[in-house]
């Protein structure tokens, strides 16, 4: 874990803006002393992992915890955390991306989703990052759990194709956990959990406007376009969060 974070709930969150850890992690790879890797939080991982300890693990473990849910720095603002400022997956992939490329270039691998989406990726990446390599994607098969084979076969692939940056775009806790399980074995210097930016970045789904993310209502149209799946994370989980996050105030008033 880095050294500018605050510590809520239970974990330690970046608690500077997208550029500050962008130009973290650029340096990091810069170094190449080894793996480090970024996981994402929000109201919905943050309950999932009270009921899942290896997603907890995974979640505790990673060097950069971002807060990418508007809950998140809502709760910071709540319990006097020092958490200001919002930093999503796609804040870190394109402005890391970004940076890369304007610093000379880089080599990525893409791991996740499937091989079509992966082909978009590509395309798009290669044009938008010319001095960015792309030097390997790969789709591994949808399971509920990965076993000993599907982690060989993602280790080996990598590994093959020697990336400096690792993008990982399973769903979480999928792709936190496999990172986890991953790490020791991966030569890469950076790698990051971003879950649907795959998707938004190959054009499967479209991602919200700015004005809604700046009011924090990224996840409205996303909702929208997708009840079924969604709908746990806004009516079940949202509620679980801020419920803790009102205990760990009145815990705050006590003390």
């Amino acid at each position: 874990m880095t050294n500018d974070c605050s510590f809520m709930l239970g974990y330690g969150i970046f608690d500077g803006d997208a550029r500050r850890c962008v130009a973290t992690i650029a340096a990091w790879v810069a170094a190449g002393t080894g793996p480090r890797w970024l996981a994402c939080l929000n109201p919905h991982s943050w309950v999932e992992a009270q009921r899942r300890p290896d997603f907890a693990r995974a979640l505790a473990e990673a060097d950069w915890l971002v807060p990418d849910g508007t809950g998140v720095t809502l709760a910071s603002r709540i319990l006097g955390a020092g958490i200001d400022a919002r930093v999503t997956g796609s804040d870190v992939f394109e402005g890391l991306s970004r940076l890369l490329d304007q610093r000379g270039g880089a080599r990525v691998f893409f791991l996740g989703a499937t091989p079509d989406t992966l082909a978009a990726i590509r395309e798009r990446y290669q044009r938008e990052y010319p001095r960015i390599e792309v030097v390997g994607t790969y789709a591994p098969p949808f399971r509920a759990e990965f076993g000993e084979a599907d982690y060989d076969a993602m280790a080996a692939a990598i590994n093959a194709a020697r990336p400096e940056v690792l993008w990982v775009g399973l769903g979480a806790p999928k792709q936190e956990l496999s990172i986890l399980r991953l790490r020791g074995r991966l030569q890469v210097q950076f790698a990051a959990a971003i879950g649907a930016v795959f998707d938004f970045y190959a054009g499967k789904v479209e991602r919200a406007s700015p004005w809604l993310r700046r009011l924090g209502l990224e996840w409205l149209p996303r909702l929208l376009r997708e009840p079924r799946r969604l709908w746990r994370r806004m009516f079940v989980s949202a509620p679980i969060f801020l419920w803790h996050v009102a205990l760990a105030r009145l815990g705050q008033g006590r003390g």
